[in-house]
């Protein structure tokens, strides 16, 4: 069965601001996406801040350049992400618009399966 990671886009600086009522409600909404969609997660996982992302690229010479933060500079950034099995495309979207991500969205991209 095809399957497809959900990255979850967040407003980390909207998370700071948070009531912790809103945190609370947001953390339970995700133990029921979860209880309710066990049968087809096969992972996933809240990620620490992007302050402590390191970032490694290559650069036209071959010489690698490690950075700390996240590549790009923007408001939302991935604060976690799930691993599903889904049928198709349609399955992941109605799987995916369950996910509470009350500051950001939720990005969909399959996977490739190795050979």
């Amino acid at each position: 069965m095809p399957e497809y990671i959900m990255f979850i886009w967040d407003d980390e600086q909207a998370w700071e601001l948070a009531e912790p009522a809103t945190v609370e409600a947001t953390m339970r909404a995700h133990g029921e996406f979860i209880a309710e969609h066990a049968g087809v997660i096969r992972g996933g996982n809240r990620l620490h801040t992007s302050e402590s992302s390191t970032c490694v690229r290559a650069d036209p010479q071959g010489s690698v350049r490690i950075s700390d933060g996240a590549f790009a500079e923007t408001k939302e950034v991935i604060g976690g992400y799930y691993l599903v099995e889904a049928t198709d495309l349609d399955a992941a979207l109605r799987i995916a618009s369950r996910i509470p991500a009350p500051f950001g969205g939720v990005e969909i991209r399959p996977i490739r399966p190795t050979a």
